[in-house]
């Protein structure tokens, strides 16, 4: 073999950190409910989920502004057009967009600031299925919201399949913080969903307690109904993350 100069030797590890630092994630969605859920990702499309199915997505480094949430009595036809009571989007079984409140969403961006991951689960955009949401690996924190939020949820908030977030039902700064950062704080309303969900964002701003990091590289897990849910008749299965 020719000789290797050190510039060459660089390079030649720059490129393999390179490509083991960027490499894609995959998320594994699955749904431990007793009824039927129509997983959804953005990016991802959709795909319907009877009760113990998975699927599996790829997920390039570097996605940001992603999410993957869960769909509820929904009816689509042959060509995969329809409508769900909670997560619609546009329509669509493949989703192109993001969903209509309520859903409860597990949120990422892959491989950002230091090679981090960062990722959450939103209330935000309220609630319609409980999640556990986190890595599959590396010792990273796994996110629960298991409440029985649908079934306790304030008055004001109800809706068909679900539990809205004070902004989709008020439309107000106090409750969207739509007049930049610092502009709003916790409500009576999102203490509602931080008292239940205490590692979820419960509001806008609600960033210093919701948001996990995980080195980049990890693969992670969506569960829908997860053991410890008020909302699964459980036979015998451990959680998936445990």
């Amino acid at each position: 073999m020719g000789h290797l100069t050190n510039l060459t030797i660089s390079s030649i590890l720059f490129t393999i950190l390179f490509i083991v630092s960027t490499h894609a994630a995959l998320f594994e969605i699955r749904n431990e409910c007793s009824y039927t859920v129509w997983a959804a990702a953005s990016p991802g499309g959709g795909r319907r989920l009877d009760p113990w199915q998975s699927w599996t997505i790829n997920v390039p480094a570097g996605t940001a502004m992603a999410r993957i949430w869960g769909r509820t009595n929904c009816n689509f036809d042959a060509n995969g057009w329809g409508h769900c009571e909670t997560g619609d989007c546009g329509g669509r079984l493949e989703c192109q967009g993001w969903g209509s409140p309520p859903n409860t969403l597990a949120e990422y961006a892959l491989n950002q600031y230091g090679n981090m991951d960062f990722y959450d689960i939103s209330l935000v955009d309220g609630f319609n299925v409980p999640m556990v949401f986190g890595p599959t690996s590396g010792g990273c924190h796994n996110i629960w919201c298991t409440a029985d939020i649908n079934g306790q949820c304030p008055n004001e908030l109800r809706t068909s399949g679900g539990c809205n977030n004070p902004c989709t039902v008020f439309k107000t700064n106090q409750y969207c913080c739509t007049q930049g950062y610092g502009s709003c704080g916790p409500t009576d309303f999102s203490r509602f969903f931080k008292s239940r969900c205490p590692d979820s964002y419960s509001y806008p701003q609600d960033d210093p307690t919701s948001t996990f990091t995980c080195a980049g590289g990890a693969n992670y897990r969506v569960v829908f109904c997860p053991r410890g849910s008020p909302h699964l008749e459980m036979v015998g299965s451990k959680s998936a993350l445990q």
